[in-house]
C-alpha cells in the first residue's frame, strides 16, 4: 500500500448520515475483483443521471471537489453490506481520508486494510470542517497521522485517536500480507527448525 503520513488536500463536504456502501458503489459494479477503475463508479447514482450525464449539484461533480482527497460526512458512514469494493472505489477516486462522527464497523476495518484513514470526530467538529471545506480550493485541510491531528485552514489542530497497530501499518504502507512479509526471516527460521526436527513431514 501507499504509505499514509501527512495529507494536505481539498476536503469535500458530504452532509449526509447513513451513507451506505450501496451509495458508495452500487451493486451493479461488483462484478470485478480489480481495484483499479472503480473510482468512476464511486457514488455513481448520486453523481450521474440515467443517461450518464453528471448531476451538477453533487459535490464531487463540482470544482475543486473533483480532486478531493478528504471526505467529511455525518454519522454511520459506510453502513450496509460488507463489500470491500466501497473503500476500493473511494481510493481509486482519490479519497484517502474520511472524517465522520462514526463508521460502520466492517467499512471502518476495510478502510484501514486498503490504505484509507477513517477518523472519528464529534459531529460539531465535522460540521466545522464542512464549513472549512465549503470555502473551496484555498481552504485545505491537513491530516497528520504521525501527530494524530487534523489541522484546519486557520491553524487550529484537532486531535484524533487511532489504534497504534493500524497507525503503524498506514505509516509504513503495510497491508496484512506486507506486515507478515516483514517477519519473513523469523518465519523461515522456524520452518528450517521444523524441517530439521520432523523431516518426514516435509518429504
Amino acid at each position: 500500500m501507499r504509505p499514509f503520513t501527512t495529507l494536505t488536500g481539498v476536503a469535500a463536504p458530504l452532509p449526509m448520515a447513513n451513507v451506505d456502501t450501496d451509495k458508495i458503489i452500487p451493486a451493479r459494479f461488483l462484478k470485478t475483483i480489480e481495484r483499479k477503475g472503480l473510482g468512476r463508479a464511486a457514488f455513481a447514482d448520486m453523481r450521474f443521471n440515467d443517461d450518464g450525464s453528471e448531476k451538477p449539484d453533487f459535490v464531487l461533480n463540482q470544482e475543486p471537489y473533483r480532486q478531493a482527497e478528504i471526505l467529511v460526512a455525518h454519522e454511520n458512514f459506510g453502513c450496509g453490506s460488507s463489500r470491500e469494493h466501497a473503500p476500493w472505489a473511494l481510493l481509486d477516486f482519490g479519497i484517502r481520508c474520511v472524517i465522520a462522527p462514526d463508521f460502520a464497523d466492517i467499512f471502518f476495518n476495510n478502510s484501514f486494510k486498503n490504505g484509507i484513514l477513517p477518523i472519528k470526530l464529534p459531529r460539531e467538529i465535522c460540521d466545522q470542517l464542512m464549513e472549512d471545506a465549503r470555502m473551496g480550493a484555498n481552504s485545505r485541510i491537513t491530516v497528520d497521522l504521525a501527530r494524530q491531528v487534523v489541522v484546519r485552514p486557520n491553524g487550529d489542530e484537532i486531535p484524533f485517536d487511532v489504534d497504534p497497530l493500524r497507525k503503524h501499518r498506514l505509516l509504513n504502507g503495510l497491508d496484512d500480507i506486507g506486515e507478515t512479509m516483514q517477519r519473513a526471516p523469523v518465519i523461515e527460521s522456524f520452518e528450517q527448525k521444523q524441517r530439521a526436527a520432523q523431516p518426514w513431514l516435509y518429504g
